[in-house]
């Protein structure tokens, strides 16, 4: 038991400092992600009036977008220079394809979904469940995105469910400490399912999704601590972009990290270290 607890703080640490390391190269890419969210609203605004058409543009848009910052973690990642205002230019279009396909092959269960709970006296709670369940399973499919070869959205689906089953307690916990503040408060649980609702309708690849995150965490880590709420809301909007990327960037070290090891694997290579 103590050995596990070891390896897991180990591989912690290892993805703390990767993380660290990674931001400093990508410090362009927190303000990548201003502009891009900038660019989503605008995407949003000129969306709105055109119907079926309008989303479809604005689908796209999504796509280019996480696409684009998909493209600069993956950089971060694994480049030893650091990223330029050229590589923020040049990612658009990675990926996009990718985040279509998983996009459209949800949609289309996901809305049945919504339609059908409308006439079921259980229907919000069937929905909200099943909302949970795609977030789980499907939690890690950014990273499977950029990091393992696939073929199809299908592919992208099975990796991550296979990588959950697997690693489930390593790539959840740090979720779980910092979403505590959130589930401790009085409406925690409701505001739990919404959130996890809002990530797992989209399998993490809405590009909101990426910053509501770290904007819900941040707010309520600050008002679990007592920060004034007009004080709150400056730091939050100052703090969502940089806490956002580094949640993307030591998510990616971990599953990196993760990814075609197994639990038995990373206790033996500890305890022949420990041995030399």
């Amino acid at each position: 038991m103590l050995n596990d607890l070891s390896v897991m703080l180990d591989l912690y640490r290892q993805a703390l400092r990767a993380t660290g390391r990674s931001l400093r190269r990508g410090l362009i890419g927190i303000v990548a992600l201003v502009v891009f969210a900038l660019l989503f609203v605008a995407a949003t605004r000129i969306a709105a009036p055109l119907g079926i058409a309008g989303g479809f543009l604005l689908g796209a848009a999504n796509a280019l977008l996480v696409g684009a910052t998909l493209r600069l973690i993956e950089q971060a990642l694994s480049a030893s220079r650091t990223i330029t205002v050229q590589d923020v230019t040049e990612s658009f279009g990675h990926y996009f394809w990718d985040v279509i396909g998983v996009g459209f092959v949800l949609w289309l269960p996901m809305m049945a979904l919504e339609m059908g709970a409308q006439n079921n006296p259980y229907g919000q709670f069937l929905s909200s469940a099943v909302f949970l369940l795609a977030f789980l399973l499907l939690n890690p499919a950014p990273e499977v995105i950029y990091q393992v070869r696939h073929d199809s959205p299908l592919d992208v689906f099975k990796s991550s469910y296979d990588f959950v089953l697997e690693h489930w307690i390593e790539w959840f916990l740090p979720f779980v400490v910092l979403i505590l503040p959130i589930v401790l408060s009085p409406a925690g649980l409701r505001e739990f399912f919404a959130l996890s609702g809002r990530v797992g309708r989209g399998a993490g690849l809405d590009f909101f999704q990426i910053l509501i995150l770290p904007f819900t965490l941040l707010g309520g880590w600050m008002t679990y601590i007592g920060i004034q709420p007009d004080v709150q809301w400056l730091l939050v909007l100052l703090l969502t972009p940089p806490v956002a990327m580094a949640i993307l960037l030591f998510r990616g070290h971990l599953f990196a990290l993760l990814h075609g090891t197994s639990r038995r694997q990373r206790l033996f290579a500890r305890q022949v270290n420990v041995d030399r």
